[in-house]
């Protein structure tokens, strides 16, 4: 493993297993900078006391020459509040990060990819964020190492700080004349647009509690690409009953197989969206969205 040039941050809460085999791959890897980010117990849930301080206790065994920082929060901040403000302490110390959660297992390949796509579109304003996450599994491997998308994933992921100043927790652009339009435009496709319409006017409302759709949202009205490896290089593991929103074990965006990518990389001369990919997600995204019981919920909630 060559050394890495950018922090890695890891946001835990009460699931030890799970965070035991990320963290695992994090201490394989040995990143100079580690940030660990850790949501309080939940004070009506007895058991949440001991499995956070068992989760925490994972994480600090660094047994590496590292510079490391805690962010442990006393009482529970739920998901929206932890990630925000847990990303706000590390981009204002951090000039880029890469990212992951305590249920997404990446390989060796996925710390890597991340450090060098840093690296190579630092100062390329029109890329967002690089996605460790193909949610196909795989996209024309035999032609190309990666490729860019207007939905990047954050199972794993990676950004700068200078993306990360655009973000709004609030999405108050959502009800400015014309941002909507703008939407449509980006994306020239009517049904990806009604689909996103409908989340990001769910998440402005407070219907949908999460971070991230305000992160997919602000990367869109700003025409962000995401660069996503040409194979998955992150399995998500922990979708079950005790996940807050990948509840369905059966889902297809579970345990998809990590890949490998060959170094070096293939860069490309050009910055251009696959429009193809992105239509071949949407319909995969869909399917997930109709299948996931929290989501369906959400959605009734809503329509009544």
């Amino acid at each position: 493993m060559p050394s890495l040039n950018s922090p890695v941050a890891i946001f835990v809460f009460n699931r030890p297993e799970t965070t035991k085999k990320v963290f695992e791959m994090i201490r394989d890897v040995e990143p100079d900078t580690l940030y660990v980010v850790a949501d309080g117990p939940r004070a009506d849930i007895e058991s949440d006391q001991e499995k956070c301080r068992r989760t925490r206790a994972i994480t600090e065994n660094v047994d590496w020459n590292c510079t490391v920082h805690r962010e442990y929060a006393v009482e529970n901040l739920g998901l929206k509040r932890r990630f925000v403000t847990g990303l706000e302490t590390i981009f204002s110390n951090e000039d880029r990060a890469i990212i992951l959660e305590d249920d997404c297992v990446p390989n060796h390949d996925f710390f890597i990819f991340c450090d060098e796509m840093l690296e190579r579109y630092e100062d390329d304003m029109r890329v967002w964020d690089i996605s460790g996450t193909n949610y196909l599994g795989e996209w024309k491997p035999e032609q190309q190492d990666y490729h860019f998308s207007y939905y990047g994933g954050i199972w794993g992921w990676a950004t700068w700080r200078r993306a990360w100043m655009k973000y709004d927790p609030k999405m108050r652009l959502w009800t400015e004349e014309g941002v909507q339009h703008r939407l449509k435009d980006v994306l020239a496709s009517k049904s990806q647009y009604e689909y996103l319409r409908t989340v990001y006017d769910r998440t402005y409302q407070g219907v949908i509690e999460t971070w991230d759709y305000q992160w997919g949202f602000a990367r869109h009205v700003n025409s962000g690409l995401s660069v996503v490896p040409s194979r998955n290089l992150v399995t998500n593991v922990g979708f079950g009953d005790h996940a807050t929103n990948t509840t369905n074990e059966g889902s297809n965006m579970a345990n998809i197989p990590r890949g490998k990518i060959d170094f070096p990389l293939d860069f490309h001369d050009y910055v251009a969206v696959d429009r193809t990919f992105d239509e071949e997600f949407h319909k995969l995204r869909t399917s997930w969205w109709e299948r996931n019981p929290v989501l369906r919920r959400l959605s009734d909630t809503v329509l009544r």
